[in-house]
């Protein structure tokens, strides 16, 4: 069994900042203490000025794999990952074939196992026809049932109000929901063409996909979860208007029996509407970047813990996909490899706490989604980890990017953070800019009756 002692680390874990040495034997955390004498067999790893963290858990990514692998892979996309600090992910279902039945859904688990560095579960994509597979869902094994309230992909539009409701009613696992009303958006883009033609400025996709069409789906999947007795998670809040569907949580275990439950992206936080001048359609998705007083929202919703988790929603396209027309111009950006340097980039300006960082991405995701052993610094728990160093600078550069696409909205940012060292089940992961060759990740299995 391989041991290893980070040593003279300040954790940030369960909202204290304290000093202390992590013994890790074969996947698990042995032991957390002031001081403990470090093994003879043990790699030590000397964490004098840095900062410990658990690994963030991205419950919302596009890894585009299969069918779809011009634009990431499973491979490719948690590499950049676990260079993130992202230790576990959570997929989308609209690849090709769409995971919308459970042979396809354990086929994704099949390539994950032999190419993941990260640990992964994936969502069953709900459809207008498929309730039987949904109820056939093991809840220990599977995170989750995406259901596209709006902005989907071949046939994952749920709009059968009868459908919709059996689903609320009888999912046997949590429900997350892309929430934007599709004739709303219809007839802004009709709007739009009327006025532009085909050369619609970038900078209109907030008014596009407005907060009304965002309001409107979210107010009817919370209606929907509160007449069925579902537990919802309403992904990507973008709009000060739908915070007022969501109520704060008074603690992080209350996550675990809360019934509606919200989150927002990093890149909501982080860029506002002024930014499609600068980074035009590298900033496009879907729900969209809004205005300044919708970022100022969200950013006081996370510290007034109305909005329970940050994740990223990582999408990448290739670069010539993204510089095409407003209309022809995929949506979706690349993050998770810049998402925690990012939201520490928010500390740094005095925006968020580190603790509350990672209350928001690490223990919050392991709560609401009841994930096993996962999610915190303590003994007996994976060893799931993440070195920060806050006081060394990173540049990204076209030579330091991970993902597949090869693009990201950050490069030349110069960060204020440095991701040091990340380990997955025990094993490092990322030291030194090198991601490790091994498949380290596991299947998540959740602690669900």
């Amino acid at each position: 069994m391989n041991k290893l002692l980070i040593s003279q680390a300040t954790l940030v874990n369960e909202g204290q900042i304290y000093a202390a040495d992590v013994l890790i034997e074969g996947e698990r955390i042995a032991r957390v203490a002031p001081h403990i004498e470090a093994p003879a067999d043990a790699i030590v790893i000397d964490a004098r000025g840095k900062h410990l963290i658990p690994g963030m858990i991205d419950d919302q990514v596009h890894f585009r794999e299969p069918g779809l692998t011009h634009k990431g892979t499973i491979r490719s996309e948690s590499r950049a990952a676990v260079a993130g600090g992202t230790t576990s992910f959570m997929e989308m279902p609209n690849v090709n074939p769409q995971t919308t039945t459970i042979d396809a859904l354990e086929a994704k688990y099949a390539i994950a196992e032999h190419s993941s560095v990260a640990n992964y579960s994936f969502y069953l994509g709900a459809t207008n026809d498929n309730l039987e597979e949904i109820k056939r869902l093991d809840p220990k094994r599977n995170c989750g049932v995406k259901i596209f309230m709006g902005s989907s992909t071949g046939n994952m539009l749920v709009d059968n109000q009868e459908t919709l409701a059996a689903i609320f009613r009888e999912s046997p696992v949590l429900l997350v929901t892309h929430c934007e009303d599709t004739p709303t958006i219809a007839a802004n883009e009709q709007a739009a063409r009327e006025r532009w033609g085909e050369q619609v400025p970038m900078r209109e996709h907030a008014h596009i996909r407005s907060d009304e069409a965002c309001y409107r789906s979210s107010s009817l999947a919370v209606a929907l979860a509160k007449e069925h007795g579902a537990k919802l998670h309403v992904l990507h809040l973008t709009s000060a208007k739908e915070l007022s569907l969501f109520t704060p949580s008074q603690d992080v275990k209350e996550l675990r029996t809360k019934q509606i439950t919200a989150e927002v992206c990093v890149h909501h936080l982080f860029f506002n509407e002024e930014d499609y001048e600068t980074l035009g359609s590298q900033i496009k998705c879907n729900p969209s970047v809004k205005t300044v007083a919708d970022q100022h929202a969200l950013l006081d919703a996370v510290r007034s813990d109305v909005l329970d988790i940050i994740a990223t929603d990582h999408a990448p396209h290739t670069w010539e996909e993204k510089q095409q027309s407003y209309f022809k111009a995929p949506s979706g950006i690349p993050l998770v490899q810049h998402s925690l340097l990012a939201l520490l980039e928010l500390y740094h300006n005095g925006v968020f706490t580190l603790e509350k960082i990672v209350q928001k991405t690490s223990h919050a995701v392991a709560e609401r989604y009841e994930i096993e052993d996962r999610g915190y610094i303590r003994e007996g728990y994976y060893a799931d980890l993440v070195l920060l160093d806050l006081g060394k600078p990173y540049v990204v550069n076209d030579s330091n990017i991970l993902y597949h696409c090869a693009w990201t909205p950050f490069n030349g940012y110069r960060f204020h953070s440095s991701i040091d060292t990340t380990l997955v089940n025990g094993q490092i992961a990322y030291q030194g800019g090198q991601v490790t060759d091994a498949l380290l990740g596991k299947r998540l299995t959740f602690d669900r009756q």
